[in-house]
C-alpha cells in the first residue's frame, strides 16, 4: 500500500459538488462515489476532517444581494444548509462502515455536537471522520473562511479544496477557454492578482499560518487518491 503525504487533512466540499449533474440537491450517485473515495483514502491512515458548502439548497451572500433579504438572515439559513450536506454526508460514511462525528457551529443538540476543538480532536486522533458543519457560526463569513479557521483548529497539514475544475486558472475557464492552469502560486499573487481560489479573508488567514492550499477537480473520480498519495493533481498555493 502507497503510504499518504499527508496525516491529517481538511477537505472543504462545496455543495455544489453533491449536485453532481442536478441543478439543485443532493445527486444520491455523486453522494455516493465521495463517500467511497473519503472511505478508501482513511483506509491509509488519513485523519479526515470535512467542512461542507450549502450552495446545493442556498446561498445566503446571493439570496441578500439584491436586498429582498436581511443579510444576517440569509446566512444563517445557509448554515442550515450545510448541515442537511453534513448529515446526508454522515449517513453516506457510515452506510460505507465510517465511524464520524457532525460537529456543528450552531448548537442542534438533536442532531449534532457542538463545535469544540478539543472534541473535534479527540474524534480525529480515534480515526474518527469528523464533519464540520454551520461554517463558523458567524453571518457574513463564508465557509471558504471557516474551513481556513478550521484547518488551523484541528492541525490539518494541508487545506484541500474540492472544485469542479482542474485548478486554479488565470481566469475563469468556463467564461474564457483561454485561461491557462497555474499549478503552483504564492499567496500574494493569489490576491493581487484576484485569483478565483478562495476569498481573501480566507486566503489571508492561511497565509498568515502558513497553511499550505491544494485546489483539484472533485469530479474526476480518485483525484482525491491521487493528491493525498502526493501525485501531482491539481494547484498549489503556499509561501
Amino acid at each position: 500500500m502507497d503510504s499518504p503525504q499527508y496525516k491529517r487533512v481538511l477537505l472543504k466540499l462545496s455543495g455544489e459538488a453533491l449536485m453532481g449533474k442536478q441543478e439543485f440537491g443532493i445527486c444520491p450517485q455523486m453522494l455516493s462515489r465521495l463517500s467511497d473515495e473519503l472511505i478508501e483514502i482513511h483506509k491509509y491512515g488519513v485523519e479526515l476532517a470535512i467542512v461542507v458548502g450549502g450552495g446545493n439548497f442556498f446561498r445566503g451572500a446571493r439570496a441578500a444581494s439584491g436586498e429582498a433579504m436581511d443579510r444576517v438572515s440569509a446566512d444563517h439559513m445557509g448554515m442550515l444548509a450545510t448541515m442537511i450536506n453534513s448529515l446526508a454526508l454522515q449517513d453516506a460514511l457510515e452506510s460505507g462502515g465510517l465511524t464520524t462525528r457532525v460537529l456543528s457551529a450552531l448548537e442542534i443538540r438533536q442532531v449534532a455536537e457542538p463545535f469544540l476543538r478539543r472534541r473535534a480532536l479527540r474524534h480525529l486522533e480515534r480515526g474518527r471522520a469528523v464533519i464540520l458543519a454551520a461554517g463558523t457560526g458567524n453571518p457574513y463569513f463564508t465557509t471558504d473562511t471557516a474551513a481556513a479557521l478550521r484547518a488551523m483548529e484541528v492541525k490539518a497539514e494541508i487545506l484541500i479544496k474540492a472544485t469542479k475544475v482542474d485548478g486554479i486558472y488565470s481566469a475563469d475557464p468556463v467564461e474564457n477557454p483561454s485561461a491557462k492552469l497555474i499549478k503552483k502560486v504564492r499567496y500574494l499573487e493569489v490576491l493581487e492578482r484576484g485569483l478565483r481560489v478562495m476569498d481573501s479573508t480566507a486566503i489571508s488567514l492561511c497565509m498568515e499560518n502558513k497553511m499550505p492550499i491544494a485546489v483539484f477537480n472533485i469530479l474526476t473520480a480518485g483525484n482525491l487518491k491521487k493528491l493525498v498519495l502526493g501525485e501531482d493533481v491539481g494547484s498549489f498555493v503556499s509561501e
